[in-house]
């Protein structure tokens, strides 16, 4: 059956382009989904499927109940944009100014529609239910994964998959993480508060930028002096504010940057170590200073079990040597969110091919992939959902 099923997801291919590259020229950004999510539902509804609209906000949700008892599969896809000016040189290039899809987020939506319209074909024959997310506002924090959860999508769900296509991974390789495979992405904000004055007389001030430029400092010694060596953390400061002139003293500055890390104790480590540095740095500066620390999506953990499951599967589905373990992203995603509450995996999927020029990275104002890729995503899907019910059923 299965090979039959490749063959009709291979023969819609032209349509799931068609709808991918739609929703490339038409992207909304997180939290302004209005026509996609109506566009995935008008989908879904046509294939006979049941469907939920304003999921945790903005989500669609589509169950597809087997033609037999079994297990519920559940299948996840993001769809919203990033606020970037798209500058390719493509016929299906973003009519919306300063919005495009740069991350891949239309090539997932896509696939899973796909693979929701050929399962739908045959679901007499499959043993369970198989249920599409459609998460909106991936991009922002808070994301859309756990508005959606509290609001059901996993209800009575016993495993979730999830994919995303990667501009440095050549088309049609997959890869495979077991374990922690991303990190958690928090920011941090400091705002110091000093006493402005002319620059002549900086006795009588309280200088910011000062205490400014030491505590950007001693933040860099937080990694190396307090992490356990064996563990792992990134601390990046991005952004430092304050003051307009050159021989003015301002009254404040603002500090932003980034923490990663895998680990829930380190995490918290981090967060009060910036917390202690900042004020120590303050008191001795006789400054003041705000302090906020928010907490993203948390590290993604694949199940060691589903991962195998994942890495069989897909080298059934194209070449074995093009399936790789590969090393844990420093990015975030909120599928993390779903894999705290069920077992799952999440994949990579190549989208790389220099010969139409897909080569540029994720959040970049010409990236582009292969849509081939939705090939590869949508055979994966396919074939893991139906070995994991088939052999749940037994």
């Amino acid at each position: 059956m299965i090979e039959k099923i490749f063959t009709r997801l291979e023969e819609i291919y032209p349509e799931t382009v068609r709808f991918r590259r739609d929703l490339h020229m038409h992207p909304e950004i997180s939290f302004q989904e209005v026509v996609t999510p109506q566009k995935i539902a008008r989908f879904l509804i046509d294939l006979g499927i049941e469907v939920r609209t304003a999921v945790g906000g903005r989500g669609v949700v589509g169950i597809l109940r087997g033609g037999k008892p079994g297990k519920r599969v559940a299948l996840r896809a993001d769809f919203d944009a990033l606020p970037i000016q798209d500058e390719k040189d493509v016929s299906y290039k973003s009519t919306i100014s300063g919005a495009m899809h740069a991350c891949g987020h239309d090539v997932h939506t896509a696939a899973l529609l796909s693979v929701a319209k050929v399962l739908s074909e045959v679901k007499e024959h499959i043993s369970g239910e198989v249920v599409f997310i459609h998460q909106h506002a991936e991009e922002l924090t808070p994301g859309g994964a756990k508005a959606m959860i509290e609001d059901g999508c996993l209800d009575d769900v016993d495993v979730i998959y999830g994919a995303h296509v990667m501009s440095h991974m050549p088309v049609g390789e997959v890869g495979i993480c077991s374990g922690a495979f991303s990190t958690a992405a928090d920011e941090f904000e400091i705002e110091i508060h000093g006493k402005g004055g002319h620059g002549s007389e900086p006795h009588i001030t309280v200088d910011p930028i000062v205490a400014g430029c030491q505590l950007v400092m001693n933040l860099q010694q937080i990694v190396s002096r307090r992490v356990d060596p064996q563990k792992s953390a990134v601390l990046t400061v991005g952004s430092f504010n304050g003051g307009q002139a050159p021989n003015v003293i301002p009254d404040s500055v603002k500090i932003r940057g980034t923490v990663r890390t895998f680990d829930e104790d380190i995490r918290d480590l981090m967060e009060a170590s910036i917390g202690k540095v900042t004020k120590a740095v303050c008191d001795s500066a006789d400054a003041e200073y705000d302090y906020t620390f928010l907490r993203d999506a948390p590290s993604m953990w694949n199940d060691p079990d589903e991962t195998s499951r994942v890495e069989a599967v897909a080298k059934t589905v194209v070449d074995s040597e093009k399936v790789n373990r590969i090393a844990p992203m420093m990015g975030s995603e909120d599928f993390s969110y779903y894999q705290q509450k069920v077992k799952g995996c999440y994949f990579l999927v190549g989208g790389k091919n220099p010969e139409i020029n897909a080569v540029y990275p994720h959040h970049h104002p010409k990236f582009d992939v292969d849509e081939q890729a939705m090939i590869t995503i949508g055979k994966v899907f396919i074939a893991t959902v139906l070995d994991y019910l088939s052999k749940e059923a037994e």
